[in-house]
């Protein structure tokens, strides 16, 4: 019988595992679903309206969304510097990046604030803004007895008050590990690297989910297993191809599209079919 999720990697470790690392956004949260088309946009605009693009409109788009998307991970300012960059060789004179990352967040915010109300009044519960069974693969870790840490790049007091909305802060308990407002120092390898050390675990014993190519590489840059999430779009089901691609590339071990299979998934995981 086909398993219900893709392996990439038939030889990876199957388990036990001592610790899980997640990822936030696309991974638990979909408050802030939508944030690439935000992103990119405003990059997008910003270039036109200094007369910064020579090539036709899809083209630009589609390599200011490659750059986004590798970074996609990073604290958001990082992604604005990258921009900044980008006008820079195109010839421009560009801003701070906190200037970029001012702009994007009032963009984005206004989408976001939106969902948040809906959450506060209990017009939506949380089950509609996580990923599908977000909080039972994070019912079974507990069961299995594993520690679970969150490490974001999106600021810190969003992530914390975000994920108390969804409830799905308290397995985590004060494991929160996210950047300050415009902080380009914060890194997911370091939380790796650190859970590691605290716990004393060998790095293949450190199961890792996440939606970004930057978590991709730093699980994998310290031996861990990597469940790639590779969520669709709203109104589709299946896995995003575009998702799937990058988090291939970065050597995740196992796609999903969502937790709907969470079950089935950790019983493999763990080498118990």
């Amino acid at each position: 019988m086909p398993l219900p999720f893709e392996v990439l990697n038939p030889r990876v470790r199957r388990g036990p595992f001592r610790a899980a690392l997640f990822d936030f956004d696309g991974t638990l949260s979909l408050i802030r679903e939508g944030w690439p088309r935000v992103m990119i946009g405003m990059m997008v605009e910003r270039l036109g309206a200094l007369g910064l693009v020579r090539e036709p409109a899809d083209e630009v788009w589609g390599l200011v969304e490659r750059f986004v998307m590798e970074l996609n991970g990073h604290p958001t300012v990082v992604q604005m510097a990258r921009f900044a960059d980008e006008i820079r060789t195109r010839g421009g004179e560009p801003e701070p990046a906190d200037v970029y990352l001012q702009d994007y967040l009032d963009r984005l915010m206004r989408v976001v604030r939106q969902r948040w109300d809906v959450l506060e009044r209990g017009i939506a519960r949380p089950a509609a803004w996580v990923v599908p069974n977000a909080h039972a693969v994070l019912d079974s870790l507990q069961s299995h007895g594993v520690p679970l840490f969150l490490a974001s790049g999106t600021d810190r007091d969003a992530v914390v008050y975000e994920g108390a909305l969804l409830d799905v802060l308290t397995p985590f308990g004060p494991r929160v590990f996210a950047p300050c407002p415009a902080d380009p120092t914060f890194s997911k390898g370091r939380v790796a690297a650190d859970l590691l050390r605290d716990l004393d675990l060998g790095g293949d014993e450190l199961l890792g989910f996440g939606d970004g190519v930057v978590e991709t590489k730093e699980v994998k840059r310290v031996g861990g297993v990597m469940v790639g999430v590779a969520s669709a779009e709203p109104g589709e089901s299946g896995v995003h191809p575009g998702k799937r691609e990058r988090l291939a590339a970065a050597g995740a071990d196992v796609i999903v599209p969502d937790y709907g299979c969470q079950a089935a998934l950790l019983r493999w995981l763990w080498g118990e079919d």
